[in-house]
């Protein structure tokens, strides 16, 4: 370390991310460690693909979460040596795009249609080259090592040929059709979506019972409905052939109320005999169901709701033009006047929200582009049975089987301007579907485009140049890693696989690993509109990125979590702990003439260190390995925060500051391999703190990252080093209870040689010395009165913390005595209350 450097680090007493994480990743992306060549096979290159985000989007906790456990793996690999390619770029996102520029144009005055498609398109397009790229540049913020030299966008042009060639391909198999079939219907966007998009949620309605005439008797058919409002549009009544009570009126007909149009009483399956009166009306152009049974037995389809989400004119003149909600009003007020209404009770259910708009879902049906997904289903569900994609935590493979066996047409139409035009043109009765316009005068272009995950569906292999035989292609495809949240394991990771198989020839990934959700510190999701969202750039501010990356690497589980300020401060406790060490080695080390350290140091603790370090090298490996991140940040925390920094630097102190010649070795090899195991996780902290090392040679971003040596790890030499660190805690532990003052050294009984030297040093205590009977026990030493010791004054307080345990004792033996406690309450907490007790007990019999 020259001058200039000693001096800087020995001014910089603590660590300050603000100051250092901007000038360190301007390094990395100078260096272009993020930008990997195209060479090698993908067996022996890593590469993940980035969940893009939507352009519109800011940088989220959701976001933070993904990037960090990405970004771990991404970082371990690429030192591990292989040829790293962590794939960067955001997606289009049409409705929430277009949404944005419709909010600014409605600012000025303007609806789109007023200005028309090409130049709102191009209002998109202003919008994207000035913000676009905000969400990027957040995401180096919290330190992802991406390639943003390769950064992609879901419209760039070599994207979107790929779009076009998978429409094409797919009409040309049969799979793309168009039809008139039942659809969501977002009124807030104006447009389809999927089942996907929709959520649903528990509200009470209103169910009407209302009587249908049956035709030529004096009896009526009872229905019940929460929809009173689409009766305009129904064509029969629907009863179980199996309900006795209406067997003769099968094949009958009925009359509907208002509107006086005759109705066939018709026999289904479907039909649920003990809900309402077991009587259904069959409205095919407004319910699901109904439209399947409508399909089923050849009945008309009427529409009387529009896709403004008001009554149409075939709804009759009273009703044309009311909203949804007003004409369910006059309907029943109708219903009234002509004394059709026979009931009315509240009726909770499930109803169907967009997930886009937050408006009700309207099922229409409209004529949409679908995609047949049966024959692109089975390869992608054999690739998951087999272990060729391996789904974690196990439970989401089971979901995904089951949803995909199930699987449904997709509609990939939106009734949008911005996206990815269809690519079909027609002209009179002509139709051509192409990769490019055709030739000639006429033609008009559809005019929905694609879903938006339609074009998502291609990323891992669209990103890298596809339909091209690229390098890139060649060389990083399939990728690796995925994770994602679980709300997009089949809009987004089921498509990716079944495209990836059917267009780049095999699977996308190898392992997805569904990512826990963190909710908001009350338990609630995290939403901006609630008001429960947690910003990470200001938790970044606050906190360094370092401390923000292990916090959420921390709190990560198979079950969602709260998120957790203390996991945080854990996280910058453990950076400014590991900066403090680092400060404390390199101002005091010269580097060694001779770097080896000795197979077997003759100091203890050197030992014990080393084989503790080779022991969380491997495990922490392992841990990364199976995809446990909260394990892996807890031992890497508890090694450097325990076992590094509060015991063997303070073990070592006067080693270091008389100069043991043996120690620099032992330290700075130490120091090296513990950096290099954090990087991945804190990567700002451990590459500042490698500038100063004297081993470095170029930055730790790529310095080789630790193989465990198992020939270093002795478990005999961790059980007799543990064993004498818990009883030098037992030792300062009674010190504080005791309040002995930190000055005073305790004379205790025993034999000195039987434990490390250590032990009486940090413990304060002279083992073998002084004379007399003890007063009181610890840890099997006697200690025994001297000068600095005020007997009445520690027997005071060993009593009030020995009647304290007391009292806590005798209640929770009374609370597990209770068997209405043990069977009643979560397992967890009688576990938790049975330890507590295990606990006051053994403090007990320590105190006598």
């Amino acid at each position: 370390m020259d001058a200039d450097a000693r001096q800087k680090l020995e001014e910089t007493t603590r660590w300050v991310p603000a100051e250092a994480e901007g000038p360190i990743f301007a390094e990395w992306l100078d260096g272009g460690y993020f930008h990997p060549e195209a060479t090698g096979t993908p067996d022996e290159n890593y590469s993940v693909a980035l969940p893009p985000p939507n352009v519109t989007g800011v940088l989220h906790m959701g976001h933070a979460l993904n990037s960090s456990i990405q970004d771990t793996l991404v970082r371990m690999n690429r030192m591990l040596g292989r040829n790293t390619l962590w794939i960067l770029g955001t997606d289009h996102a049409g409705i929430a795009t277009q949404s944005v520029v419709e909010k600014s144009l409605r600012a000025e005055g303007v609806d789109r249609h007023e200005i028309g498609r090409e130049a709102f398109t191009e209002r998109v397009w202003e919008w994207k080259r000035d913000y676009g790229s905000r969400i990027i540049e957040q995401y180096q913020r919290i330190g992802a090592s991406g390639d943003y030299e390769r950064e992609r966008f879901t419209l760039d042009e070599g994207y979107a040929r790929a779009v076009r060639k998978v429409f094409v391909a797919l009409y040309e198999k049969g799979y793309i059709y168009r039809d008139h079939y039942m659809v969501n219907w977002d009124p807030g966007s104006r447009s389809a979506i999927s089942d996907l998009e929709v959520e649903n949620r528990e509200e009470t309605d209103t169910l009407y019972s209302v009587d249908y005439p049956v035709e030529g008797t004096d009896r009526v058919l009872t229905v019940a409905t929460v929809r009173p409002e689409t009766m305009m549009a129904d064509v029969a009544v629907a009863v179980n052939p199996q309900d006795e009570r209406y067997a003769d009126l099968i094949g009958s007909h009925c009359v509907l109320p208002l509107v006086g149009r005759r109705l066939p009483i018709i026999a289904d399956d479907h039909v649920d005999i003990e809900f309402g009166t077991g009587a259904l009306k069959i409205t095919p152009g407004h319910d699901v169901n109904d439209f399947e049974i409508g399909r089923r037995h050849g009945l008309e389809e009427i529409s009387v709701i529009g896709e403004d989400g008001r009554l149409t004119e075939a709804a009759g003149e009273r009703f044309a033009g009311l909203t949804v909600a007003a004409a369910q009003e006059a309907v029943v007020a109708a219903l009234k006047e002509e004394g059709a209404l026979s009931g009315e009770e509240p009726y909770p259910h499930s109803v169907p929200f967009s997930h886009r708009s937050g408006e009700r879902i309207e099922p229409l049906i409209s004529l949409q582009w679908f995609c047949r997904m049966d024959e692109l289903a089975a390869p992608a569900i054999a690739a998951v049975e087999d272990g060729s994609v391996n789904i974690t935590p196990s439970q989401w493979q089971r979901v995904y089987l089951d949803w995909m066996r199930e699987i449904r047409p997709w509609c990939v139409s939106r009734q949008l301007w911005w996206g990815h035009r269809i690519p079909v043109w027609y002209r009179g009765e002509e139709v051509h579907v192409g990769e490019e316009a055709p030739a000639g005068e006429g033609w008009t272009q559809d005019e929905d485009v694609l879903d938006t995950w339609f074009s998502s569906a291609i990323w891992p292999f669209a990103t890298l140049g596809w339909p091209e035989d690229t390098p890139e292609l060649r060389a990083f495809y399939p990728t690796d890693f995925l994770t994602t949240a679980r709300e997009i394991l089949f809009l987004w990771v089921a498509r990716m696989v079944m495209t990836g198989i059917e267009f780049a020839g095999d699977i996308p990934f190898n392992d997805v690993y569904v990512h826990s959700v963190i909710q908001a510190r009350d338990g609630r999701r995290m939403s901006k509109s609630l008001g429960t969202g947690i910003d990470p750039l200001g938790e970044i501010d606050e906190h360094g990125a370092d401390a923000l990356r292990f916090g959420l690497l921390a709190m990560s589980s198979t079950q969602d979590v709260r998120y957790s300020d203390a996991k945080v401060q854990q996280g910058r406790d453990l950076a400014n702990k590991l900066w403090n060490a680092s400060r404390l080695i390199l101002l005091n080390t010269e580097a060694p003439a001779d770097r080896a350290v000795p197979a077997e140091p003759i100091a203890l603790e050197d030992r014990w260190i080393l084989s503790r370090l080779e022991s969380t090298v491997g495990r922490v490996t392992e841990l990364l390995g199976e995809y446990d991140f909260a394990h892996a940040a807890q031992e890497v925390y508890s090694f450097v925060f325990s076992d590094l920094c509060d015991w063997y630097l303070e073990i070592a102190k006067p080693r270091i500051y008389d100069g043991d010649p043996e120690l620099p070795a032992v330290l700075l090899h130490a120091l090296e391999r513990t950096l290099a195991l954090v990087h991945p996780m804190m990567p700002f902290v451990t590459e500042e703190i490698w500038r100063y090392h004297p081993y470095r040679e170029g930055h730790l971003v790529v310095h080789r990252f630790p193989l465990a040596d198992g020939s270093r790890v002795s478990a005999a030499i961790e059980s007799e080093v543990g064993a004498a660190i818990a009883l030098t805690r037992q030792l300062r532990g009674w010190r504080d209870l005791a309040g002995v003052p930190p000055k005073v050294v305790l004379d205790a009984s025993g034999d000195p040689a039987a434990v490390p030297e250590f032990v009486s040093r940090l413990g304060r205590v002279r083992i073998g010395a002084g004379e007399g009977e003890p007063v009181a026990t610890v840890a099997g030493f006697g200690i025994r009165a001297s000068d600095g010791l005020d007997l009445e004054a520690v027997s005071a307080r060993l009593g009030a913390r020995r009647g304290k345990l007391e009292g806590e004792r005798q209640k929770i033996e009374g609370k597990l005595a209770n068997q209405r406690f043990v069977e009643k309450a979560p397992a967890e907490v009688v576990a938790e209350e049975r330890e507590k007790l295990e606990r006051i007990r053994a403090e007990l019999a320590e105190l006598g």
